[in-house]
Order: C-alpha cells, then structure tokens, then sequence
C-alpha cells in the first residue's frame, strides 16, 4: 500500500496536473487501491461507434487505446464518513481516451461493481454507467461474471517490487484527470485529483477476458500492462 496524505497536502501536489485544480471545493474522497491496468491500441473506425458525440478520440501518435482496469474502491462524500457496506467495492471498468473542450480524459464503455447496492447509489449520483458483477478479489486474482451482459474475467497476477520506469506512452494512458460522461446528448465532465501513479511492472500468470460486446477491442494479449499500490483521489 501507499503512504496516505491529508486532503490538504493531496491539493498542495499539483505541479503534474496538465491545467490548474479547479476553483470550485471538491465533493468526494476516493481511493483506487491496488489497481491492475492492461491496455490495448485500437483501430479509430472500431471504436467510433462507442463515442457519444461531443467527445473526440484522443490519440497517442495517431493511435487510439482501450484499458481495462480492475481496482478496489473506497469512495465517501466530503462531510460524511465511509460506510463500508456501500463505499468499498471491487471494480472493473472499461476505458478510452478522449477530448472534449481542450481537455483530455477517459470515457467510460463499461463500469461494473461488486455490490449491487454501491452500484445503485453511484449511477444514481453520478450517472455513470455502473452495472453489478460477480467481482471477487483474491491475492493476485480476480474474477467477475456480470450474467447480464455475460462478461467475464478471470486473472492472476504477480507485482514485482520495482518501479516500472515511466514512459511517454505509460504517462499517457494513467495520468488523466478528468472523466466524460454523456446523457441525453449533454455532455458531463467530471474533473479529478490526485498525485502521480507510482507503476510496478506485472507477471501476467493467467488471463481470460471475454466481454462480447467488446471483445473486438480487448481480443488478445494486452500490448502493455500496470499494478500499482493505489492513489487517493479528490473529486470535483
């Protein structure tokens, strides 16, 4: 795990960010702890179809990406305290990059909880796109069946100690802080903070991915992969 910060010294770390922290408070207290990342590049014309319109695809050297990332969540409003049968939950979301009004961030295809009554509450807050799934996490392992849209996901994996050495491609698809959601034609931006991703290289022992509604995107042996011990996470 990571050394936890107060808010404070989280809001005082912002050199990184690629625009200013907002004005505006934030609203929420968030931690994406433990997360494993694996990322694949895309075809432009394959994903299109999943982009709302408003947002443009973000591209890394002309080549557009999808990650899937699975993470455990703590997640609590500003004034109150986190209630462990609602705020912490598996998660496992599906991602893309995009742009909307000069800022870059990711767009959500898919979000799944392993709680039911988590998922409840942050679609109803949020509007995100959150669905329950069979989400169990283990040491090294996750596996998930959302029965409804029949995605599957089943990993084993190990972290080495080291520091995986950060390249322009790594910063790029991990160190987002802004999230784009869309609802009857508007778009909504979200706007996050938190200090850098530190990155640890993973040994991939076992992985079995199958979201058919995606699997043209996430077919195959991802091209690069993360862990990393968490962040903290203030939102606006």
């Amino acid at each position: 795990m990571y050394k936890k910060l107060d808010h404070e010294d989280i809001l005082k770390k912002s050199n990184h960010r690629p625009w200013p922290l907002p004005t505006k408070p934030w609203l929420y207290y968030q931690e994406w702890n433990e997360p494993v990342f694996m990322h694949w590049p895309v075809e432009i014309k394959d994903l299109e179809p999943f982009i709302p319109e408003g947002l443009e695809i973000d591209l890394l050297d002309g080549q557009a990406w999808v990650s899937l990332v699975a993470f455990t969540i703590q997640i609590k409003p500003r004034f109150l305290p986190a209630f462990p049968m609602v705020s912490t939950f598996e998660e496992i979301n599906l991602r893309t990059y995009v742009r909307h009004k000069g800022k870059s961030g990711v767009y959500f295809l898919s979000i799944e909880g392993s709680k039911r009554l988590s998922c409840w509450l942050a679609r109803r807050l949020s509007g995100l796109p959150y669905r329950f799934a069979n989400i169990v996490r283990t040491e090294g392992a996750f596996h998930s069946l959302n029965a409804t849209a029949k995605n599957k996901l089943h990993l084993n994996f190990s972290a080495e100690k080291s520091i995986r050495k950060t390249s322009v491609t790594d910063i790029w698809l991990t160190e987002r802080y802004a999230l784009f959601h869309n609802k009857k034609k508007e778009i909504f931006t979200y706007e996050v903070h938190h200090i850098p991703w530190k990155l640890q290289r993973i040994n991939m022992t076992k992985l079995e991915i199958h979201y058919p509604k995606f699997q043209h995107l996430i077919g195959g042996y991802p091209v690069l992969m993360h862990y990393s011990p968490g962040v903290q996470v203030l939102t606006f």
